[in-house]
């Protein structure tokens, strides 16, 4: 066999496409970093793939719900994929980031080494297992989104298992330090049937009765199974085949005694679906600047320079996971939304290495809660903002904190990126209009504890800002309500027949008009919109006002606004 030796060169290189790596290329790449994203898997997604298919959870409670690039790829699975299949998911984040030009994707593709000068990594190294190739890719910055942390071959500095409770002060720590932690999962899915065949498990499968079978709630309604773990006190990564293996054990097991129960519980049900890849929760995190801790999650992480939020409890699933007597897991309170540290975000001592995903400076507390998909989507977007404008400041991810910290907030929050406690400023153009709607220009780009933050607009009532005096005028940032209240989550049961529609008050259609010598004319329409966010740019004109005119939403009556800016 001949192996392909293959170069490739980037500005910014991710390694791992779990939402947290699509998230960091696509966001490096829109603000004007050439990009490589580097993916050992077939598909993007990582845990919310059709190959694991977790549920995308964040922020618990009203309004809390993620917004930037997390809610435009949501959206756009909508748009394409109102059924919620989840190979069509899987289409839909490949589209995502196939789209963005300077972005550059390696499916297939594992990291097998690196290679570091002076503290900085030059090149990974990467096995394409379908070319038979071994790709290397140079790079300026590097991020690790590939939950496992692999770029800790690089020697840059990672902790693995528990803290003991009196390191970082934290009342939910055990006593002691150990390298345990939170287990794996596959998965199941169900579909209803209106016929009962019984279950024949594998031979190799456990077959359980009452007496045997795990103390959990196994009834199929409402269950994604999450509690079918194994693996927290082995270790997840070098002993992940022999973990899978007691999880396809363990899966199938569960599946035949539910299935075949004489109380009638999985009559009505089918197996759909079984996964053949665990989804994990923990293995390694990498140190920062700053280590993340219970204390400073339970504080809501009113840092300086927080740059995403977190808002999941502690949710600290016990290593023993299935086999442990007690319950799976601890739900302790966190507040929602806390802020999540820049400094959190790259390596302590790796100086052009950044990270995003479970992997993150933190605690094994203050994990518990960070982990979960919605919360390191965000962590992606600020990890590829922040090195797009490393790269045109010629600095490194510690040099952005030090001197471009802000720019890297209103970048994200102008990116529709939410950031607690830290408000984006409206242009000076937006501020310096009369309008006849205060709350499109309040900086608030979502209903928030205080109030409502939105205008309702039935179709052909306009958002209105006008001049003194002629104003130049070349574009507009538009966000419109898409519906904070609905996770958008892929389902756990195939319900043949249903479908999710597009938010009701989004905007479908509308037009931006400027009024130029007494005359307004149309300088931008947009026919089929499915976007939270626009951007819409056009050649600068000389107007004394414009407005924002919308002709349809999705549901078909009243279009919600958020905010409406121009520049």
């Amino acid at each position: 066999m001949i192996v392909a030796n293959r170069k490739l060169a980037a500005d910014f290189v991710v390694v791992g496409g779990g939402l947290a790596g699509l998230c960091a290329a696509v966001a490096a790449a829109r603000n004007g970093a050439k990009t490589v994203i580097i993916q050992d898997r077939p598909m993007f997604g990582g845990n919310a793939s059709s190959e694991i298919r977790m549920w995308v959870c964040g922020a618990h409670g009203p309004n809390r719900k993620e917004t930037g690039l997390l809610e435009e790829l949501q959206l756009d699975n909508l748009y394409y994929n109102p059924d919620l299949k989840y190979t069509i998911w899987d289409d839909v984040m490949y589209t995502f980031a196939k789209q963005e030009p300077n972005l550059s994707i390696l499916l297939n593709s594992s990291v097998e080494s690196v290679a570091v000068e002076d503290g900085r990594i030059i090149s990974v190294t990467a096995w394409n297992l379908i070319e038979y190739a071994r790709y290397t890719v140079t790079g300026k910055l590097f991020a690790d989104c590939s939950g496992d942390g692999i770029l800790r071959l690089s020697g840059a500095k990672y902790r693995r298992g528990r803290e003991s409770r009196d390191e970082f002060d934290e009342s939910h720590a055990p006593e002691q330090a150990d390298l345990k932690t939170m287990g794996n999962s596959i998965l199941i899915q169900l579909r209803r049937t209106n016929r009962h065949r019984p279950f024949r498990a594998p031979e190799w499968a456990y077959h359980y009765t009452d007496e045997t079978c795990p103390k959990r709630n196994m009834m199929p309604e409402g269950n994604n199974f999450w509690w079918m773990e194994f693996g927290g006190v082995k270790d997840t990564i070098g002993d992940a085949e022999a973990i899978r293996d007691e999880l396809y054990r363990i899966a199938y097991g569960c599946w035949e005694y539910i299935k075949n129960h004489p109380d009638g519980r999985g009559r009505n049900w089918e197996l759909d679906w079984i996964g053949s890849l665990p989804g994990k929760r923990e293995s390694i995190r990498f140190v920062g600047d700053h280590i993340l801790s219970q204390k400073e999650v339970e504080a809501e992480g009113k840092f300086p320079d927080s740059v995403c939020y977190g808002g999941w409890t502690m949710d600290d699933h016990h290593p023993e996971a299935i086999y442990y007597p007690g319950a799976p897991t601890i739900f302790h309170p966190a507040p929602s939304p806390f802020g999540i540290p820049y400094r959190s975000l790259y390596s302590v001592n790796i100086e052009n290495l950044l990270f995003a995903g479970r992997q993150i400076s933190t605690t094994h507390m203050a994990l518990s809660s960070t982990r979960v998909m919605a919360t390191t989507a965000m962590m992606g977007q600020a990890v590829g903002t922040a090195a797009a404008i490393a790269l045109r400041h010629n600095e490194t991810p510690r040099g952005v904190y030090e001197r471009h910290i802000d720019e890297l907030q209103q970048t994200l929050l102008d990116q529709d990126q939410f950031i607690p406690n830290i408000p984006r400023r409206v242009s000076l153009l937006t501020l310096k209009a009369k309008t006849n709607c205060e709350l499109l220009r309040d900086g608030w780009d979502r209903d928030w504890d205080d109030g409502e933050h939105g205008a309702k607009f039935a179709p052909g009532e306009a958002a209105e800002y006008s001049f003194e005096f002629p104003e130049r005028i070349s574009g507009a940032r538009l966000v419109f309500d898409s519906d904070l209240s609905d996770d958008k989550r892929q389902r756990n049961v195939e319900v043949s027949g249903e479908s999710h529609e597009m938010p009701k008050l989004l905007a479908r259609s509308f037009r931006l008009e400027c009024r130029v010598g007494g005359t307004w004319h149309t300088v931008a329409e947009v026919t089929d919109n499915r976007h939270r966010l626009v951007r819409l740019e056009w050649e600068p004109l000389e107007a004394d006002a414009i407005r924002l005119v919308p002709v349809a939403a999705w549901g078909g009556g009243e279009v919600r606004v958020f905010s409406f800016d121009v520049r």
